[in-house]
């Protein structure tokens, strides 16, 4: 038993001593994370996403990114590179195009077309027809490194789109976060001139990304900071930044504006006590990131998948809670969309997208139409 003991003990320093010698381009910098918030109070843990309605079953893994048109049309990008059109029924759907990389952020426009935020193709426009037109790979001479999430007003030329990190590309998000270093940016391109300039850098993985109304200002989350950070783009304050909404109690990812009055948040996991913990350690963070990233992307895993949505008005002021932790939850959820009677939420490794009526997370809200609860989960593939 001793010399069991003794070599259990000696394989676990010679592990502890690859990881730390073993060479790596992550760099961490200590940092004091805030403490974060508990599940009480205004995060109260409650059940209003258990009748989330999952769409789209078994079409395509890793719904990510969803966007909604006029006529009800929602759009979906898989891991695989397709994107998908489920009519407004939800009884049918069609493939629209394949970018051939990842879709996550994406932008339905008026005459049928999409904007597209591919982590590894840059910014994407989609014409009606589903020609895939690259937009841009590059800003301020700096390749895009993970292109994220994309937003921008009806009509306006102008679109704005988040560069997560220019260190590490797609899958490796939690290099960055172990890293904690600003490699986050906003990009702004000018569709008319086909244009790309950068607007805000020095952002911790910025991630979702939404304008506000009338494009006074912009949203963009940052997730290793675990806050939302508003940018001026008019009146006094332009060309300034703060800080919208801080210390989460989760980590924010894609961002939407109603276009009226609220602000929706998604949160696809809460804070990591680990994670914080070593927020003033680098050197056990670089120890981390040579790990294998299966044995990584448990960190942050707390076992119950824990569905996770809030609602800020726009002065930054919680107005919504919904969650739902239980086995069967729709988890983790990454976007959210709201549209008429509706919240659409998309996830980084479900094989459905969901909904939810409105007036269940906002009561007083429109119902939405008789006969909802039917839609089938598994819509025909359109000829």
């Amino acid at each position: 038993m001793k010399k069991l003991l003794i070599a259990v003990l000696l394989g676990l320093v010679l592990a502890l001593l690859f990881l730390w010698l073993k060479p790596t381009n992550v760099d961490p910098v200590a940092w004091a994370a805030p403490v974060a918030p508990k599940l009480e109070g205004p995060y109260a843990p409650n059940t209003i996403l258990k009748d989330a309605q999952r769409l789209l079953l078994g079409v395509g893994q890793g719904p990510e990114g969803v966007a909604v048109d006029a006529s009800g049309a929602v759009y979906v990008g898989y891991e695989d590179g397709r994107i998908v059109r489920l009519a407004p029924e939800g009884d049918r759907y069609r493939e629209v195009a394949n970018t051939g990389g990842r879709p996550l952020g994406m932008v339905a426009e008026a005459d049928g077309s999409l904007l597209v935020a591919d982590a590894s193709r840059g910014l994407l426009s989609i014409d009606p027809k589903g020609v895939i037109i690259p937009l841009s790979q590059s800003a301020g001479g700096v390749p895009l490194g993970f292109t994220d999430d994309v937003d921008h007003l009806a009509g306006d030329t102008l679109a704005f789109f988040t560069d997560a990190s220019t260190k590490f590309p797609n899958p490796y998000y939690l290099l960055d976060m172990f890293e904690h270093r600003p490699h986050g940016r906003v990009i702004m391109q000018d569709l008319a001139k086909q244009q790309s300039a950068v607007l805000l850098e020095n952002l911790y993985f910025a991630n979702g990304i939404a304008v506000g109304p009338d494009g006074e200002w912009l949203l963009v989350a940052e997730t290793g900071a675990y806050r939302i950070t508003r940018f001026w783009l008019k009146g006094p304050k332009a060309g300034t930044r703060e800080v919208f909404v801080d210390n989460l109690p989760g980590f924010p990812d894609n961002l939407s504006f109603n276009g009226r009055d609220r602000i929706w948040v998604a949160l696809p996991s809460v804070r990591d006590p680990a994670l914080d913990a070593l927020s003033q350690w680098p050197s056990v963070r670089r120890m981390l990131a040579n790990l294998p990233t299966p044995i990584q992307n448990l960190l942050g895993i707390h076992g119950t998948p824990h569905a996770f949505v809030l609602g800020f008005d726009l002065d930054g002021k919680l107005i919504a809670n919904l969650q739902y932790r239980a086995d069967d939850a729709y988890a983790p959820i990454m976007s959210v969309e709201e549209h008429g009677p509706w919240l659409y939420f998309g996830s980084l490794s479900e094989s459905s997208i969901a909904r939810l009526p409105l007036q269940f997370a906002v009561p007083g809200s429109d119902a939405p139409p008789p006969g909802w609860e039917q839609t089938p989960a598994q819509p025909t593939l359109a000829e």
